[in-house]
This record gives C-alpha cells, structure tokens and sequence, in this order.
C-alpha cells in the first residue's frame, strides 16, 4: 500500500516479478477489501494475502508510524520477517516510518550502531557502484562510516562473489589532509581495517569516482549520499529530455534519431534509474528493502528482483560473517578515537 500510488503499482509489479520468478512466493499485505478486489493475484497459488487494517501515509511522522498505526500493512510485513514467515520485505512507503519500524522489531546486528540505506549507481564501465548511506543517518561519527564500509563490503560480495570489493571514502579531495574531521577520523579507522584484513580500503574518492567506476564501494553519510543519489536521478531524466528535445527539431535531427536509436536506447537502459530500485536497508538482523515511493510498475519489479536476489545470495548470513571477522576493529571504533589508537 505505500508509494506514490499505492496498490495500483505494487500489484502489477508483484504480477511480474512472480512471471518472471517462477520459485518465488509473495506475501502481499493489505487491507481485506483490496485482496478480494484483486482478479488474477487474489488466488495466484504462489501468493498469500496477509490482512492489515491500517496504512502509514507518506506524510506519517515517525512516532505515529510506530506507535499508534500498529496494525499498518508496513509494520505487518516486516512482522512476517521478524516471524519468520518471510526471508525478505520490501515497501515503497514512507523511508522514515520503515526505518523505524524495521530497527523496533528486527533490531541492530551486533556491532552496528544505525542501519544504513544502500544501494547501486551506474557507472561508465557498464556496471554500477554501491553507496551509502542514502539518507539514514545524516549526522555520522567516524565509527559508523566504518560500519557502513563493512556493509556495504558484505552487499556487493554477495551479489558479485568479489571477496573484497574496494571501498572509498567520499570526500572533497584524494588527499589525506581534506575533508572535516569526521572525514579524517573514519579514514583512520577504514586504514586500520584495511590492515586488519577487513576491508579493501583504497582511500578517498571524489563524487566523480561514483560514476566512473572507480571503486566498488562508496561510503559518506546520509545527507551527502541522499543528494548524490538525488542528483544522479535528475541528470538521467535531463539527458534524455536533452535527447528527445534536440531530435524533434527538423527532419534532419529526426533522420539522425532513427539511425541513432539502437545506441539511444541502449544508453537510456543504461542510466535508466528504474533499473537500480531497490535500496537494502543493512545491519538489521533481518532483510528489508527500499522502493522509491515514486516507483512505477517496472521499477516496483526490480525492487523486488533486488530483494529476492539478497536472499538468494545469502546476503544476512554474509553481513554476520563479515562483522564477526572484523569485532575486534569495530570495537576499538566505538572508543574515543584517541584511546582505539
């Protein structure tokens, strides 16, 4: 029920991934009266209707999310996770409330302070770079950048096989001395784990290294990876405005379209941002992902592709892994820096 639109987006997105994903199961939560209006989905065998009497609206402050809606399709579905009825959830709903409720009933992972929010980018190689965090956590110590660099370790390695993916630190320079002290501070404790074995710390990068390439992995905190994804988004949707403005000037220009089309097009999937919906929310003891509430259908579908893919890669039992081999820095992070040293 969450998003922009609601049912009228999640249910044929759901109809897809199930098309598409033929060993999949969804448990689709949802008032009553919206099930039994359903058609096709309403006795699909591979779906199960799970009833909820409220709904958290995108405008819901937090605590009313958590504390008075406590029968909302979003509280129930991460229940179903915490239950163990299922192995993943996935909302377009209000970012806030599903942090919230997510962290109340699943909890923190032990080491992990605050969940991040993660998810890819396109870049120039043809593959895409991991962020994070996406607007979680705006105001970060250097602890819980470390934090993120290990999740987001433990993501791209269970979606790739890369053992250790490089990580780079977002900051307004390459060099060591830049950067806010925060930034300084992280990068010590990143080097550290880095030599510990713990990650593949490479060191700082620029907001340009996202879109080349030039890591696998970018850490920041969540204001500055918000606006990147943000801008990111808004540069895709201009290009191609770009595009289809400049080809519909004479027939020259749409002469020159035609011929051009198979490249225009492929360059439009590339940065289409539909493709790389789905942001995991990381360090919960459960799995939990994040639609864009302006989702349509298709990019709906690829949230929930993003989601059963972390399952299928035993993403949870991953992140466990990696932070249990990396206790030991983690613990030093979270003194004061001065003592850890």
């Amino acid at each position: 029920m969450g998003g922009d639109a609601g049912a009228t987006v999640t249910l044929p997105a759901c109809h897809t991934f199930l098309q598409q994903h033929p060993q999949a199961r969804l448990l689709l939560v949802a008032p009553p009266h919206v099930a039994a209006a359903q058609g096709p989905l309403a006795q699909h065998p591979r779906v199960q209707w799970v009833a909820a009497t409220e709904v958290v609206a995108m405008d819901d402050p937090i605590e009313v999310a958590l504390r008075r809606k406590k029968d909302s399709t979003m509280r129930v579905a991460v229940a179903q996770v915490q239950q163990g009825a299922a192995q993943v959830a996935v909302s377009a709903g209000n970012t806030g409330a599903l942090m919230a409720i997510s962290r109340y009933l699943l909890k923190t992972l032990p080491g992990i302070d605050r969940p991040a929010i993660a998810t890819q980018m396109p870049n120039v190689k043809g593959g895409a770079t991991t962020v994070l965090d996406l607007g979680a956590n705006v105001d970060c110590e250097p602890a819980h950048l470390l934090q993120f660099a290990l999740l987001g370790s433990a993501l791209v390695q269970a979606s790739t096989g890369e053992a250790q993916p490089s990580v780079g630190l977002l900051n307004i320079g390459e060099e060591l001395i830049k950067g806010g002290e925060v930034i300084k501070q992280a990068s010590v404790l990143l080097r550290d784990a880095a030599q510990h074995n713990d990650l593949n710390f490479v060191g700082n990068v620029e907001g340009n290294d996202i879109f080349k390439g030039s890591v696998d992995i970018v850490v920041c905190d969540g204001f500055v990876g918000n606006v990147a994804l943000k801008a990111s988004e808004g540069l895709a949707a201009m290009v191609s405005a770009m595009i289809r403005q400049e080809f519909a000037r004479t027939w020259l220009t749409k002469l020159a379209a035609l011929v051009a089309m198979p490249v225009l097009s492929r360059f439009k999937a590339r940065v289409d941002h539909r493709r790389y919906n789905g942001a995991a929310l990381l360090g919960l003891r459960g799995l939990v992902f994040k639609s864009h509430g302006s989702a349509d259908a298709a990019a709906f579908a690829y949230a929930l592709a993003r989601a059963h893919d972390a399952v299928q890669h035993n993403l949870l039992n991953g992140v466990q892994q990696r932070l249990t081999h990396a206790a030991g820095v983690l613990q030093a992070a979270a003194q004061p820096l001065d003592a850890a040293a």
